[in-house]
Formats: C-alpha cells, sequence, structure tokens
C-alpha cells in the first residue's frame, strides 16, 4: 500500500522546529532533530521557501519564518509540501475490466466518496494553525 509521502510530517516538524528555536536552525540542526538526510531537507526547505513560509540565510545562515506560526495551516503546508499528485489523494487502479459491471462502473461510484473524504480531510489541516502545534513544544 503507498502511503502519503512523509514531506508533510517532515515540513512541519522543521517549520515548528524553526518557530521554537530559530536562532540555531542550521540545515545540520534541523536534519539532526528530524534525524534524516540533509539533502531531503534541503529539497523541503526549498519547497517550503517557494511557498514564502521561510528565508534561508546562505554562509553560516540557518533559517527563519516569514510568516507567523497562526498564519500557517496545517493545509498551507500539506500543499506547499506537494504531498499528493495532481490534487488527487486517492488513485483508482488503472483499466478495470469494460465488460464487469462494477469494473465499469467503480470509478464513478467511487470517486464521489473518495472526494468528499478528501474534502473533509482537507478542511480539517485548514482549520489548525501551526501555532496550535507549536504551542506544545513549549
Amino acid at each position: 500500500m503507498k502511503q502519503i509521502s512523509t514531506r508533510f510530517s517532515i515540513a512541519v516538524h522543521i517549520l515548528s522546529l524553526i518557530a521554537v528555536s530559530s536562532n540555531e536552525c542550521t540545515g545540520d540542526f534541523i536534519a539532526s532533530s528530524v534525524n534524516t538526510n540533509p539533502v531531503i531537507i534541503r529539497r523541503i526547505m526549498g519547497m517550503l521557501k517557494k511557498a514564502g513560509f521561510v528565508e534561508v540565510r546562505p554562509g553560516v545562515g540557518g533559517a527563519a519564518l516569514r510568516k507567523e506560526p497562526e498564519d500557517i495551516t496545517l493545509l498551507d503546508i500539506y500543499r506547499a509540501v506537494h504531498v499528493i499528485e495532481e490534487d488527487q489523494l486517492f488513485r483508482l487502479h488503472e483499466d478495470p475490466n469494460e465488460h464487469c459491471p462494477v469494473g465499469r462502473n467503480i470509478e464513478r461510484v467511487l470517486l464521489s466518496e473518495l472526494n468528499e473524504a478528501q474534502a473533509a480531510m482537507e478542511h480539517r489541516l485548514g482549520q489548525t494553525k501551526l501555532s496550535q502545534l507549536v504551542n506544545h513544544f513549549k
């Protein structure tokens, strides 16, 4: 079973870490906290920078938030790191048997349910601010 990309949880981790300890947030510090390869951190940081959430200072540098944690929702982060392909959380199997009544209709029948489930999840993520998570780390 294919899972949702870990980019989302790593991005939330990165932004939370910067919000809590902005003075120390070098790439190595972040990679150490996430416990992953700095290359992955740089890739996700690039996505977060492109979305306008962080600024990265070259050289000795480090990273800082460009928006306040109360102005960033989990949905904003989810979208910034391209968790899903083509805006579809659920993918349907390809090429079902058109001669079978289930195969012929499965996409039409299942798609509306899956779209509603995705919308409900995105609505929930949109209600949670990064600041709500950060308050648990202080």
